[in-house]
């Protein structure tokens, strides 16, 4: 059974490159983001996103995200950088204090700006995201083991953490020091259990459900935001400021429940149809080839400058104008004459023909008069016989 889960040497945490040290910590972070990535990338493309999309997307969204995550770590915990004599401290984030939840609005921005100019629906990528997130903060919280930090209250638990007594966070947590051998709660463990249960619940919603609109993202902040709740009472984090008497922490982890909670709701509202694509309107790949098509058609009236003219195929095959009904008239009595002119010949055999019939006929009463004879005679004395 185990009696207590071991921390690495504190040596370890860093492996010496030169005049540079490669923090393990920062390892553990690249390959949640990796994981993350490629995760988010198979969920995308599915829905008709480029795979390339998403590479684009996280090289906006971590330097944005590891900025915001120092910056709020910093106005979270103002005694530690605020008052003292050396003001670089601030931005020495290799030394540690990044907050997830500052990590999360820098990130957001990052991903906003890189989906406008990928022309991706922001809340698509985010419900795309969502599930991979919680994997992506699991694997992270490696980095809170490596480092000695992220531990609770002490704990008889036979999953108690071993922590290091020459550990920072461990002498700002207990100056005057414990007992040797006191166990500590592995918070970096539970955070990271309840996110990978999280991850599983969304993408069986997701299956289930095919939640879109940013739905699927709310429910993740509904769900990180409530184990946060609880995890920051079992945290103690003497540094940090307070709000309305809680740790920072603790409110901001009820404000991204309550958001959470809206964002779901308000979304499903406005958008109860169901999501059709991940592209924003006009920014289809079939939209954006017909209008480059377009771009490259030559428009009407377009002339050359330099060169040879245009000759009478090219200048038509660019005339696209419409004509006026004066023009139209002009065309259907050309074709009229045209047709009148084609017909001409024909009617001139059949009047050729016409003109022997008409003389032979005219000709036939004078041949009758003229005969001599019976047909005279019998008619005469038809006549007389009949007077009698």
């Amino acid at each position: 059974m185990v009696q207590s889960i071991p921390s690495p040497p504190l040596e370890w945490n860093a492996i010496p490159l030169g005049p540079l040290n490669l923090h393990i910590y920062a390892l553990w972070l690249l390959a949640g983001i990796g994981v993350a990535a490629w995760l988010t990338q198979r969920r995308l493309t599915r829905r008709g996103a480029p795979p390339e999309v998403v590479l684009d997307i996280v090289l906006w969204a971590v330097p944005l995200g590891i900025v915001g995550a120092r910056i709020y770590h910093v106005l979270t915990h103002t005694s530690d950088y605020f008052g003292n004599d050396d003001v670089w401290d601030v931005v020495r984030i290799w030394d540690g204090g990044n907050a997830i939840f500052g990590g999360l609005i820098g990130g957001a921005l990052g991903v906003w700006i890189a989906c406008r100019i990928a022309g991706l629906r922001f809340w698509s990528f985010a419900d795309a995201l969502a599930p991979a997130m919680l994997i992506a903060q699991a694997i992270g919280r490696g980095g809170n083991w490596w480092n000695h930090e992220l531990f609770g209250g002490p704990t008889t638990l036979p999953w108690g953490l071993e922590i290091d007594p020459n550990a920072a966070m461990y002498k700002a947590m207990y100056p005057d020091g414990l007992a040797e051998g006191t166990l500590f709660h592995p918070l970096f463990l539970y955070e990271a259990l309840w996110n990978l249960a999280g991850a599983a619940l969304l993408l069986a919603l997701d299956k289930r459900f095919h939640l879109r609109w940013g739905r699927l993202f709310g429910l993740y902040l509904v769900w990180y935001g409530a184990g946060r709740v609880w995890l920051e009472l079992l945290r103690i984090d003497p540094t940090s400021d307070t709000v309305a008497g809680l740790p920072a922490n603790s409110a901001a982890s009820i404000v991204v429940v309550l958001l959470g909670i809206a964002l779901f709701v308000l979304r499903g509202r406005r958008h109860p149809e169901p999501e059709e694509s991940v592209y924003t309107p006009g920014r289809e790949p079939a939209a954006e080839g017909a209008a480059a098509a377009s771009d490259d058609a030559p428009a009407a009236g377009d002339v050359k400058v330099g060169g040879d003219p245009p000759t009478g195929d090219e200048s038509s095959a660019g005339e696209t104008t419409q004509d006026t009904p004066e023009e139209d008239e002009v065309e259907k009595t050309e074709a009229r004459e045209k047709a009148e002119k084609a017909t001409a010949p024909e009617e001139a055999e059949a009047e050729k023909a016409e003109v022997p019939e008409k003389a032979t006929k005219a000709t036939a009463p004078e041949k009758a008069e003229d005969a001599p004879g019976k047909p005279a005679a019998s008619a005469g004395s038809s006549s007389s016989g009949a007077e009698g």
